[in-house]
């Protein structure tokens, strides 16, 4: 059903399979005359979750992934894939093991 929505122009489908997340199209919140919402409702771009990653890092030394979650409004899973991906790219360094672990500055 919402792959019918999508179809439509009604919604559109944001990351890819455990990860897709839906939200109404822009064409949707124009006609409610709340164009606003839909980009604060949108997210962030990977690239700009990314940077608020690192920018958060750099101001207070370290990032769990339950404060990527909150930072970059997103799941849980979403947050443990862009901290490895920033890990693997030499950008943050993980410290810690489980429960205890958290990112720094590589």
């Amino acid at each position: 059903m919402l792959e019918r929505l999508v179809e439509a122009g009604l919604v559109e489908a944001h990351g890819v399979k455990k990860g897709r997340t839906y939200t109404l199209s822009p064409q949707v919140y124009r006609e409610l005359g709340q164009s606003a919402d839909y980009v604060r409702l949108a997210g962030f771009e990977p690239i700009q979750q990314e940077q608020m990653v690192l920018q958060y890092v750099r101001t207070h030394g370290r990032i769990t992934r339950k404060e990527a979650v909150e930072l970059c409004r997103i799941s849980e899973d979403q947050a443990s894939r862009l901290l490895r991906k920033l890990s693997g790219a030499n950008q943050l360094k993980l410290e810690g093991q489980g429960r205890a672990s958290y990112y720094v500055v590589s």
